[in-house]
């Protein structure tokens, strides 16, 4: 084969490649970075773990967080600054629960599963939160409607040190209305709906959501 033949089988390959070449250029260009990094984003307030009652700590919007949000979104926002629905719920020790029993002090309710794995990476989060703010300040109502000795089982295997009840099917709009999970209810002190949120949220994210004011107005 002449050089001339072997060039003119190479150039196919060479043009083809320029063109491989200007087409990742263009994208790059084209495609905002923001839209190409977007999955590896993460939320300013997920290392946000301040002293929930040092008054001297900077106030938070829920507006921030929500903005600030990558793995969650806020939902039912027509609950928000209306009362909690009241329930009775077992835990899984067998001792009943009822929601108006922690009137006075911040409420989160955790709705999860054992088969979900963002409500299994959410374990050690709300772990921590448990050991850092205590039961007469925040109450930690994680609520399954699986069979209760698996949840118990599970909860044991992990070191739940939080409540973990057991849905019977009998639970109150909005909780009853959840398709989704994780799923979050936070409720003030005064019992009022302060944010609902779907989907995985850290231990700094819950944080921030605590020391928040409840605020009527979402985006």
């Amino acid at each position: 084969m002449s050089e001339q033949q072997k060039q003119n089988r190479l150039w196919p390959a060479v043009v083809i490649s320029a063109i491989i070449l200007a087409a990742v250029i263009i994208w790059r260009v084209a495609v905002p970075r923001s839209q190409t990094e977007h999955q590896h984003q993460h939320s300013p307030f997920e290392s946000f773990s301040e002293d929930l009652y040092d008054v001297n700590q900077p106030k938070v919007s829920l507006n921030d967080v929500i903005k600030a949000a990558r793995t969650w979104r806020p939902v039912h926002k027509s609950w928000y600054g209306k009362p909690a629905p009241n329930f009775t719920l077992t835990d899984i020790t067998g001792k009943q629960h009822k929601l108006s029993d922690y009137r006075g002090k911040s409420v989160l309710i955790i709705l999860w599963a054992t088969w979900c794995s963002p409500c299994i990476i959410e374990v050690p989060h709300l772990i921590a939160l448990r050991n850092l703010i205590g039961k007469d300040k925040l109450a930690m109502l994680a609520i399954s409607n699986e069979d209760p000795a698996r949840v118990s089982n599970f909860a044991a295997d992990r070191k739940i040190n939080y409540t973990v009840l057991s849905d019977t099917g009998n639970m109150p709009a909005p909780y009853n209305e959840v398709r989704s999970i994780p799923f979050s209810f936070f409720i003030d002190s005064e019992g009022k709906i302060k944010l609902a949120t779907q989907g995985l949220i850290s231990l700094g994210e819950i944080m921030a959501i605590l020391r928040a004011p409840l605020e009527i107005s979402h985006p």
